[in-house]
C-alpha cells in the first residue's frame, strides 16, 4: 500500500522538477532579450567616400559595418559588409557617451548658420525600454561630437581594411601608399579598433611575394594594434 502511494508522488515530483529545469532555462534567454540594447550610427554625405555607410553596435559587443564606398575610381558603389566584436573599452566608451547624450532624445542639431555641411549624420538608440534617434549636420553636445568622431574614425579604419583585401588581391603595389596614409591616421590618432583590421594586416605582414617595406609597415601597425605575428 505504501509503495503505491510513493509511485504518483514520484512521478509528481519529476514532473515538477522538469518543469522548474525548464523556466530556468528559459530565464536567462528573457532577461538577455529585455537587456538588449542598440546605438547605431548613419552617414549619408554624396559626394564623399563612402558616401554612405552605417554602424550598428549591440550591447553584447558585436559591431556590423555597411557601406557603398568605391574600391576604385572607377567603380560603381559596392556593398561592403563587415561583422566583428568591439574592444570592451571602445564598447563601453560608446554606451557611456550615449548615456551621456541622453540617448539622442531631442534636437541636438547646433542650427547654426553658415556651417559647411559634413553630411546628415543619425544617431539612434534602442532597447526594451525606449527608442529614439536624432538627425544632425554639427551638434554642440560634447557627447554627441565625441561619438561622432568615434564612428567615423572608425569608419576610416574599416575602409582602410576594405582596401587593403583589394590591393594584396588585385594591386600589390598600390600597398606601401595605403600603408603609409594608414601609418600617418594612427600617429593622429585618426583610426579606431585597429583590431578589426588584424586579419588583412597579417596576410600582408606574412605573404612574402609583398615587398619588405609594405610588410614592415603592416607589422607596426600589427603592434599598435597589439596583434601578433603566427597562427
Amino acid at each position: 500500500m505504501g509503495m503505491t502511494k510513493s509511485k504518483p508522488s514520484l512521478e509528481l515530483r519529476h514532473g515538477f522538477w522538469a518543469l522548474f529545469c525548464l523556466i530556468c532555462a528559459l530565464l536567462p534567454a528573457r532577461a538577455t532579450g529585455e537587456e538588449a540594447a542598440r546605438i547605431t550610427f548613419t552617414l549619408d554625405f554624396p559626394g564623399s567616400e563612402p558616401s554612405h555607410y552605417v554602424i550598428n553596435v549591440s550591447s553584447d559587443g558585436h559591431c556590423g559595418y555597411d557601406s557603398s564606398g568605391k574600391l576604385t575610381p572607377d567603380a560603381e558603389g559596392d556593398a561592403f559588409h563587415l561583422d566583428f566584436t568591439l574592444s570592451a573599452k571602445t564598447h563601453g566608451r560608446i554606451f557611456d557617451l550615449a548615456k551621456r547624450a541622453h540617448y539622442f532624445q531631442g534636437d541636438v542639431d547646433s542650427k547654426k548658420r553658415n556651417l559647411a555641411s559634413t553630411g546628415a549624420k543619425t544617431l539612434a538608440y534602442t532597447d526594451a525600454q525606449r527608442s529614439s534617434q536624432a538627425t544632425y549636420n554639427y551638434s554642440s553636445v560634447p557627447a554627441i561630437g565625441e561619438l561622432t568622431q568615434l564612428f567615423q574614425n572608425l569608419s576610416t579604419t574599416l575602409e582602410f581594411g576594405r582596401r587593403l583585401e583589394y590591393f594584396h588581391r588585385y594591386q600589390k603595389l598600390a600597398l606601401d601608399d595605403e600603408l603609409k596614409r594608414m601609418e600617418d591616421m594612427a600617429q593622429q590618432n585618426s583610426l579606431e579598433e585597429l583590431p578589426a583590421v588584424g586579419p588583412i594586416l597579417k596576410q600582408i605582414a606574412e605573404d612574402p611575394s609583398v615587398i619588405n617595406p609594405v610588410r614592415a609597415r603592416a607589422q607596426r601597425l600589427l603592434a599598435r594594434a597589439g596583434v601578433t605575428l603566427g597562427p
